[in-house]
């Protein structure tokens, strides 16, 4: 059983930063063949594409709305996938969803795993 937990979620002021962890848990993990990916997802809103990074950390993605501010990284040895968070706005509030799957992309249904989600409040 694969688990995947969230952590650094929490309030924060406009032009803040937060930066958010996901590990990774479980005998069938394999750190070094899985892609890793952030999503969030707003009140009233889809789940939206934040980031995403290859096994190797050699091909990163971010979304156009954090592209400058928000980077992804890994560390292999720690299964642990990294969103740093500069600059945040408002408009940044949502739920964010850590996901890991045999390969990356944009899309919530190219991940197999999930983690339960972590809440960043960014205030005015």
């Amino acid at each position: 059983q694969v688990q995947l937990v969230e952590s650094g979620g929490g309030l924060v002021q406009a032009g803040g930063s937060l930066r958010l962890s996901c590990a990774a848990s479980g005998r069938t993990f394999n750190s070094y063949t899985m892609g890793w990916g952030w999503f969030r997802q707003a009140p009233g809103k889809e789940r939206e594409f934040v980031a995403t990074i290859s096994w190797s950390g050699s091909s990163t993605y971010v979304a156009g709305s954090v592209k400058g501010r928000f980077t992804i990284s890994r560390d292999n040895a720690k299964n642990t996938v990294y969103l740093q968070m500069n600059s945040l706005n408002p408009e940044d509030t949502a739920v964010y969803y850590c996901a890991a799957g045999d390969t990356i992309g944009r899309t919530p249904d190219t991940y197999k795993y999930w983690g339960q989600g972590t809440q960043v409040t960014v205030s005015s």
